[in-house]
């Protein structure tokens, strides 16, 4: 209210105090007079609220307020301009509800929106195309309850949501979809399902002509290594220029025989997503026999390895697995760490699960290269990788390995004062022995 407004009310209480006291000069009652007159003032401001409520309660959408005068007037005209400017504001924005949802109808990417709880909100055609979700019936159904695949379920449930997931469409298997979830809001979800048939169909091509010429190439090469052999154990026969000759193919011939044994234990990781010995393995034991072996490779070079292992932990998946996995971890530990260094392996559990760490004090890795470190065929340094004889593919192996047993690797490392490779593996993968 304005001033003009806050003069005129006080002007108007004025006027009626005035004439309450004249009526009550004339009559003698000053007293009546005034509650008169006030009673008459409150009973006349009463009847406007009535009016005003009545109004609000019955209006229609178009429909006028009524009419009033000075203040009431004012004050019904304000709120029914309110109202108009609401309505304006609610059409704007329902526009661009609707525009959004024109929009995002023809993606071909499936959009969901779900509440906290993971029930449906909102999605898509493409969504009922990809996902078979129904109109309108599935409207506030868990998503668990129509995507029901035990990957999507662990992968909702545990709300890490980094790296996206592959899985069969539910209604078509022969459809290979993609799901990304962002959190948003109060905890809401928002998912985007993307159909990568194409991408998962080239990528298959891949992984088998990679395992194919693996084993096409395995045969010839075992044979040449198999005639080197010959020629280096009857060296008597062997014209002398030619030996250091046949020590070299020999030579690359044992690094083009372990590459190809990597290459064809990737495809075969590749191959399922799960173990198929998914059995208990005693970590302890198994580690202690990759600890001798890490001690032979490291031979005079003198490195300390100790080892410390819960005997109580053991880990539900594949020994020959998890034993790959682990030997790359602790041989690349002994191959980087200079003369006489120490490397510790640890194996330990707590309420979130089970933990395998080596550590080391070699030469360690710059910042910048530890993203990639997993990637197949990726080396630090060229010449280092030469020198120590690896294929490329050691961390490939291992990232593959961990997958398939539902943990993940976590690398610190420093230039110059060494490296910590630890994998997590989530407590559903642990069995606890009683003492």
């Amino acid at each position: 209210m304005n001033q003009d407004w806050r003069s005129t009310l006080i002007s108007s209480l004025a006027l009626l105090v005035g004439a309450c006291l004249l009526l009550g000069l004339i009559s003698g009652e000053y007293a009546w007079a005034l509650v008169l007159g006030l009673a008459g003032y409150l009973g006349w401001h009463l009847r406007q609220l009535l009016r005003l409520h009545n109004w609000l309660r019955t209006r229609q959408a178009d429909e006028a307020p009524p009419d009033g005068v000075g203040l009431w007037g004012e004050i019904f005209d304000n709120i029914y301009h309110q109202q108009r400017r609401e309505q304006k504001m609610r059409g704007r924005l329902q526009a661009v509800i609707d525009r959004v949802q024109e929009s995002t109808a023809a993606l071909k990417d499936a959009v969901i929106m779900l509440d906290r709880d993971g029930n449906l909100e909102w999605w898509n055609i493409a969504a009922e195309k990809l996902l078979g979700l129904k109109t309108p019936q599935d409207s506030g159904q868990q998503i668990t309850n129509l995507v029901r695949d035990p990957r999507f379920i662990d992968y909702f449930e545990h709300h890490n949501y980094n790296e996206p997931l592959e899985l069969p469409s539910p209604v078509n298997g022969h459809l290979r979809l993609q799901f990304h979830i962002t959190r948003y809001g109060n905890r809401e979800h928002l998912m985007l399902v993307r159909d990568v048939t194409r991408l998962h169909q080239l990528e298959q091509m891949r992984k088998d002509f990679v395992a194919n010429v693996s084993h096409e190439l395995r045969t010839p090469l075992t044979v040449i290594s198999g005639y080197l052999e010959t020629l280096l154990d009857n060296l008597d026969n062997v014209n002398p220029r030619w030996l250091r000759a046949l020590q070299q193919m020999q030579q690359q011939g044992g690094r083009m025989q372990n590459l190809l044994n990597d290459l064809l234990l990737l495809a075969k990781l590749e191959a399922t997503d799960y173990p198929s010995d998914n059995q208990p393995v005693a970590i302890d034991l198994l580690l202690l026999s990759i600890q001798n072996d890490a001690q032979a490779l490291s031979g005079e070079h003198g490195h300390r390895i100790s080892l410390e292992a819960d005997a109580q932990l053991r880990l539900k998946g594949s020994e020959n697995e998890l034993r790959s996995a682990f030997s790359n971890l602790i041989f690349n530990a002994v191959k980087y760490t200079p003369d006489a260094g120490e490397i510790h392996v640890r194996w330990w559990g707590d309420e979130h699960g089970a933990y395998l760490s080596v550590q080391d004090n070699g030469l360690g890795i710059e910042a910048k290269h530890l993203p990639r470190l997993t990637e197949r065929f990726y080396r630090v340094d060229a010449s280092r990788a030469s020198n120590t004889g690896g294929t490329g593919l050691g961390l490939a192996i291992v990232k593959h390995v961990l997958l398939r047993h539902r943990a993940r690797l976590e690398i610190v490392s420093h230039v110059g004062k060494g490296s910590t490779f630890t994998c997590h593996f989530p407590d559903l993968q642990v069995v606890r022995r009683e003492p």
